[in-house]
């Protein structure tokens, strides 16, 4: 059931706040897809940069379409698209990031995906689902993200490791023989507290076998194998092998450049970074899948692409979607942005078919879990970073800071 009247109540309070300049439909007839016209589209960060310069081409091999991307920062995406949301000027087309769809679904702002022409087959499972809300598809999967483990080949020769860590008990004596015989100051870095937390945390959560919500959406978060997960990641704040205090906008590539910190979990766009930042590391690092308890699973992140429901342009808004989500423009996409692809068959070419650190991405992806599309993840996700906050600086068991969490969150599921 979707709350549409509640949750637009609470948002025009945000759109009294902004001025918006994009615009969307108001539900009427359809313009055909070769009428001449103007398609509104926002995206986030980097990639409302890098789709500018796709937009143009797009816009020579259709000449009477326009494209208008509008760039929007992450840190203000969220109340730019709920205030939008609620004044009924959402753009034609919009980059929603995972956390985001459930909530705009709920608010019956986004048109339903035509699932006899885009073919959940053709994508990741984890970015499929993460697309869903509530049994039905309302964006076309973008890109997709995961977590690996990175780690410093030479560091972990000097400590008489025999490759990476395959298993999560693996994983901490690595990080111990680290510290003790390649005179690291830290084995692992892992979030110790914060806001989302939570994102340094799946990798164990879901490896463990465990889960914040289960599939029909029930809290079970205090579940035994989330328990033991917790009690693992505490473990490594316990024994003096990741660091209890991490200073607001830390980065980790500096610390793993100097050898401080030997090993962490983290994105793709980390492996630019460090060849471009840090060449004379080139060659001393690798990546590797998450360590695994019952299995090795990591999170699912990325975005999809979402048409909405007030716009008079959809047509057209399905045609340029699918341009950017077939197989081809996966493909281009990944050159320029090093995003990696949602549609499965673009990893069949060029470098994702077969560089060996793209393989790792990919292995991990076809087990990576998606989250819950809840209109108020946010909110729950929260309860779980003040719970691994409680155990990583001794105030509370694993047990109790997630039984607490799970009390916390029952009244947070829709």
């Amino acid at each position: 059931m979707h709350r549409a009247a509640r949750n637009t109540a609470i948002a025009l309070t945000a759109a009294s706040a902004l001025t918006l300049t994009a615009c969307g439909g108001s539900g009427g007839t359809d313009t055909a897809a070769d009428a001449e016209q103007t398609l509104t589209v926002w995206a986030m960060g980097t990639e409302g940069e890098k789709l500018v310069d796709v937009a143009k081409e797009y816009e020579k091999a259709n000449a009477n379409i326009t494209v208008k991307v509008t760039p929007v920062g992450w840190d203000v995406a969220h109340q730019k698209l709920v205030a939008a949301a609620a004044a009924g000027k959402l753009p034609d087309v919009m980059q929603m990031g995972g956390s985001y769809l459930g909530e705009f679904a709920d608010m019956d702002v986004l048109e339903p995906v035509d699932t006899k022409t885009v073919k959940k087959e053709d994508f990741f499972p984890a970015a499929w689902d993460q697309s869903t809300y509530d049994g039905e598809v309302y964006g076309v999967p973008w890109y997709v993200d995961t977590r690996v483990l990175y780690y410093r080949t030479d560091l972990a020769e000097k400590a008489g490791l025999d490759g990476p860590p395959k298993t999560m008990t693996e994983l901490s004596e690595a990080a111990s023989a680290l510290q003790d015989k390649a005179d690291t100051e830290w084995g692992l870095s892992i979030q110790p507290g914060g806001l989302d937390t939570v994102q340094s945390f799946y990798a164990f959560l879901y490896s463990h076998g465990g889960a914040i919500l289960d599939d029909d959406s029930k809290p079970v978060v205090n579940s035994p194998e989330a328990v033991k997960a917790l009690e693992t990641y505490g473990g490594f704040f316990d024994k003096g092998l990741s660091e209890k205090s991490v200073r607001p906008g830390y980065d980790v590539t500096k610390d793993f450049n100097s050898g401080s910190v030997p090993m962490f979990f983290g994105g793709p766009w980390i492996m630019s970074l460090l060849d471009d930042n840090y060449p004379d590391i080139k060659g001393k690092w690798a990546v590797a899948p998450v360590p695994a308890d019952q299995a090795s699973v990591s999170m699912a992140g990325g975005s999809s692409l979402a048409i909405s429901a007030d716009s008079e342009r959809k047509a057209a808004a399905k045609k340029f979607v699918s341009h950017l989500t077939d197989a081809k423009g996966q493909a281009d996409w990944y050159e320029r942005t090093k995003d990696l692809p949602a549609n499965m068959t673009a990893w069949e070419s060029g470098d994702l078919a077969t560089d060996p650190s793209l393989k790792v991405w990919r292995e991990q992806m076809e087990t990576a879990r998606a989250n819950p599309s809840q209109p108020r993840w946010t909110e729950i996700t929260s309860k779980v970073d003040t719970a691994i906050e409680s155990v990583t600086q001794g105030k509370s068991s694993a047990k109790d800071a997630l039984d607490k969490a799970q009390s916390e969150i029952e009244g947070l599921v829709q």
